[in-house]
């Protein structure tokens, strides 16, 4: 599912370096480590941790996927809006289970308990939804725990969680997706949803809802 959704595979979108990253599994585990799989990194792996690695443009098209719903979109650069016509492989995702996943992401920004409430984007601008996410740089030693440190603003700069959110506007008929990746900005829903929102304000403002 997560290959469906595109990570771990490079876009195609001819940024430079771009990376595959690395969706493991039982057979790329014993390739490259030389040992079996064990079920508690299905656990691991299914939120994202472990020896998951994804791109922010990988971020970014899985959240235009989900979005969508029907088209297994890929990212392309235009020089002018809409200048540029695709014809997308079908997601081929069930339409009821990423609906129940939409729902999840809306109720990040306009649920009594979610995690970006505070940032949420505009009704006027049709409204975001999203996902906040904290990405572990180090990993917190029992030394440091022994400490009291376990806060990200208690550690060195270059220890810090990475802050991370994706979302897309507007909620109704989706048409821009994104993802926002802030180095050692420590919460996604504080550092990195208020950049996204910033951005997608913008660039409805300029380009519309349609």
């Amino acid at each position: 599912m997560a290959l469906r959704l595109g990570l771990g595979a490079i876009t195609g979108l001819n940024l430079p370096d771009e990376k595959n990253g690395i969706i493991p599994s039982h057979e790329w585990k014993l390739a490259t480590k030389g040992a079996v799989w064990t079920p508690g990194e299905t656990v691991v792996a299914g939120i994202g941790q472990g020896y998951v690695l994804t791109t922010p443009i990988q971020l970014a098209v899985m959240t235009a996927r989900i979005a969508n719903g029907k088209d297994a979109v890929v990212p392309s650069l235009l020089s002018k809006p809409n200048s540029v016509s695709q014809n997308f492989a079908p997601l081929n995702i069930s339409e009821s289970a990423l609906a129940v996943i939409r729902r999840g992401m809306s109720a990040v920004l306009y649920g009594g308990a979610g995690t970006a409430r505070g940032f949420r984007l505009s009704k006027t601008y049709g409204g975001m939804a999203g996902k906040t996410g904290t990405v572990q740089v180090k990993r917190i030693t029992l030394a440091q725990r022994e400490k009291g440190i376990t806060q990200n603003i208690d550690r060195p700069w270059a220890d810090r969680d990475h802050a991370l959110f994706v979302g897309y506007a507007p909620l109704k008929n989706p048409r821009y997706a994104i993802s926002v990746v802030v180095e050692h900005g420590g919460s996604g829903s504080s550092t990195a949803a208020p950049v996204a929102r910033d951005i997608l304000a913008k660039t409805i403002a300029e380009r519309g809802l349609i």
